[in-house]
């Protein structure tokens, strides 16, 4: 049996890839390589470098656990800061010597005479790996509106994932469509820098006031010196967010109260940042707070109280070479066209991103049109041996991306620190084990608040393409911990001797 090339490839140098390269060597495990498209590391803080980007939890929670840091300048922490911290880690673990830049993956497949992966590039490179570790992330692939007209504006297109820093607003008539989480951030940043700006809202979303100040550099000192200060810092605030998020969302059933309770306040919120009643009443979404992401903001809603903002909800029916049209026949002419439109999320083109076929030949995304959005623990599936997928469908669990990547990236460190030690060339999970898992997820997402009728309209990306909310795993973040440090490694098939060599040994044994 041919050797792979290396023991595990890792498609994606974001937050991720870079915790599951820390995980392996953890492990022992040295012999690893990171392939990102791009031409630097950092993922979503890479790209995403729109004016007023930010994380949207506070900055002693977006960390690695194990990467500590209390030199954050605010609460919240803008992109810049954040893209330092990965670079640091990428320098302090001694991580740039495994990532290959400028290579994007195109396509995957597993070989099961000789359980590896074999990956090739869009530069027509091609790799072999015993084990495949897919970081892909869900926020890389930008997603374009289908309105009519919208590759014919004249002006300056920018959508913000690939934020144009050469083109200066300033003076000009700007139009923003979206009001996600990224218009949350952006619009307060530009308005006083534009002669005019036109928000266009097809679902209104919820904002919550923003606790966000400058840390002194007192404050910053004990934060980095003093671990327990930091250590209880980042306790309150998570297990905060956490206990709203598991007892309101997870199981709002149960008590739907705590839901209710915080869309108070953030109508509150929205009172006293919006003097104009016609105006609130737009802002104003009309389904269950937490149905879709919520933002926070203490400048968004008070925007569009200034005279040379306007908040758009008439449907949009064509970009014009110079503005915009909307249904009711009005035209408003533009300089630039901002898409705040977000990302292509559990789509078929965007996770994973590659065409990736496991046993028998079988691509993962058509197994997931046929079979809906699954994968145990949310990250493996059965048929595809020696793979990892992080995302993968139910990894979300409350409250912090990096939580998840610690959690998933431990699940894959133990399947394949397990395979080493039993010199197993084959690890995949039991469709048995795998059933199981779906099977609790299902049954829990029926007390959660995805599925409640208030969620009606909310257009959330917490539900996928069957009205399933696949992405979401209904469980506390420690309870996800837990388990990635104890499920049963029965529950995977491990194969200690190829097949290749299997049918060799019998054919010297009958001769």
């Amino acid at each position: 049996m041919p050797k792979p090339e290396h023991e595990v490839v890792i498609v994606g140098a974001g937050f991720v890839g870079l915790c599951a390269a820390i995980r392996l060597k953890d492990a022992g495990i040295t012999d690893f390589v990171i392939l990102e498209r791009a031409d630097d590391i950092g993922g979503t803080w890479r790209d995403n470098s729109y004016p007023g980007v930010a994380v949207d939890i506070p900055s002693v929670t977006y960390q690695f656990s194990f990467a500590q840091t209390g030199s954050w300048k605010r609460v919240f922490a803008r992109g810049a800061e954040v893209k330092s911290y990965v670079d640091d880690i990428a320098d302090s673990r001694g991580l740039r010597s495994h990532v290959r830049l400028g290579k994007d993956v195109v396509d995957a497949e597993f070989d099961g005479e000789n359980h590896q992966w074999t990956v090739t590039t869009s530069d027509g490179a091609v790799l072999t790996a015993r084990f495949l570790i897919s970081a892909h992330g869900v926020f890389g692939k930008a997603r374009i509106p289908d309105i009519e007209g919208i590759g014919t504006f004249a002006g300056k297109t920018i959508h913000t994932l690939h934020w144009d820093h050469e083109h200066d607003l300033t003076g000009e008539r700007v139009a923003v469509i979206g009001t996600g989480a990224s218009s949350v951030q952006l619009v307060p940043a530009i308005a006083d820098r534009v002669a005019r700006l036109d928000v266009y809202q097809r679902t209104p979303i919820w904002v919550a006031p923003k606790p966000e100040f400058r840390l002194s550099p007192r404050a910053r000192w004990v934060l980095e010196n003093v671990p327990p200060v930091r250590w209880a810092a980042r306790a309150a605030v998570s297990g905060g967010i956490e206990l709203a998020m598991l007892f309101g969302v997870t199981n709002h059933a149960r008590l739907p109260f705590l839901v209710k309770l915080i869309r108070k306040q953030s109508e509150q919120h929205l009172r006293r940042q919006v003097k104009d009643p016609e105006t609130r009443a737009k802002l104003l979404p009309g389904y269950e707070f937490g149905c879709k992401r919520p933002a926070i903001s203490n400048d968004y809603w008070r925007t569009f109280d200034r005279e040379d903002v306007e908040l758009v909800t008439a449907p949009i029916r064509r970009v014009l070479p110079d503005g915009i049209e909307t249904e009711d026949g009005r035209v408003r002419s533009i300089d630039t066209l901002v898409l705040a439109t977000g990302f292509k999320f559990f789509e078929y083109d965007s996770v994973p991103g590659y065409a990736l076929r496991g046993e028998g030949g079988t691509d993962l995304r058509d197994w997931w049109l046929e079979n809906r959005f699954q994968a145990y623990e949310g990250i493996t599936v059965p048929g595809f041996p020696n793979l990892f997928l992080i995302p993968g469908p139910h990894f979300a669990t409350s409250w912090s991306w990096l939580v998840m990547a610690e959690t998933q990236t431990r699940h894959a460190q133990r399947v394949i620190a397990h395979a080493r030690d039993r010199a197993a060339t084959y690890a995949a999970v039991r469709r048995d084990a795998h059933d199981r898992f779906l099977a609790e997820v299902r049954r829990q997402h029926r007390k959660g608040l995805f599925l409640d009728p208030s969620c009606a309209g909310s257009n959330s990306y917490y539900l996928d393409r069957n009205g399933e909310p696949s992405i979401v795993r209904p469980q506390s973040s420690l309870t996800a911990r837990w388990r990635a440090n104890h499920f049963p490694l029965s529950h995977y098939d491990f194969r200690a001797v190829p097949r290749i060599l299997d049918r060799a040994a019998r054919a010297r044994s009958a001769g």
